[in-house]
């Protein structure tokens, strides 16, 4: 899909995921020159159908080897971008009404693969970092102190997701999260 914003600028092709309904990806352009480089990462037109009112960005830095996830939302959306290092990120639709319903995805992100991602509400997410890596990442509501952040254990065998490691550092917040079968169906997205 290639957007127009206006008459004067073509913005990058979005591309719908092949696997999980709402997933999207950008790849960001890179315009270089002996002075360095410049990049728009994100563009609120990029994804006309959210009310980004509430916008909030946020920058995560992590050292190799940490998971942060899996998280889930009933209330915000997620585009995450990697300006520095490389993530393996990880979703899974816990959507029942998704027609990719347990699906999953695994993407290398960052300077190897220069691109954006838009998670949507109710696809679980999180990111084994590969090396020091920061992710920047916008949300379309404020943090509410986590009452709409759930967590689902980054090793559910239900979900089976290929991270390459067994042995990632966690949080103790994420050691905490619960395997999918425990979490009660009303805490699961609708």
């Amino acid at each position: 899909m290639v957007m127009k914003d206006d008459a004067t600028q073509i913005l990058p092709p979005i591309r719908a995921s092949e696997k999980i309904e709402g997933v999207f990806t950008v790849p960001i352009r890179v315009f270089e020159d002996e002075r360095g480089r410049f990049m728009e990462t994100f563009r609120r037109s990029w994804f006309p159908w959210v009310d980004w009112d509430r916008l909030q960005g946020n920058r995560s830095d992590s050292k190799a080897g940490v998971l942060r996830g899996l998280h889930y939302h009933h209330h915000q959306v997620d585009y995450w971008y990697v300006p520095k290092g490389r993530i393996r990120a990880a979703m899974v639709d816990l959507r029942p009404s998704s027609a990719t319903y347990m699906t999953t995805q695994v993407l290398d992100i960052g300077e190897d693969n220069n691109v954006g991602v838009f998670i949507p509400i109710g696809v679980a997410h999180g990111f084994l970092a590969l090396t020091e890596a920061t992710l920047m990442y916008m949300v379309n509501n404020y943090y509410d102190g986590g009452a709409d952040e759930m967590g689902v254990a980054w090793n559910d065998p239900q979900i089976n997701l290929a991270w390459g490691t067994t042995t990632p550092i966690l949080s103790p917040r994420d050691q905490q999260n619960r395997l999918l079968k425990d979490i009660p169906p009303d805490e699961l997205p609708r």
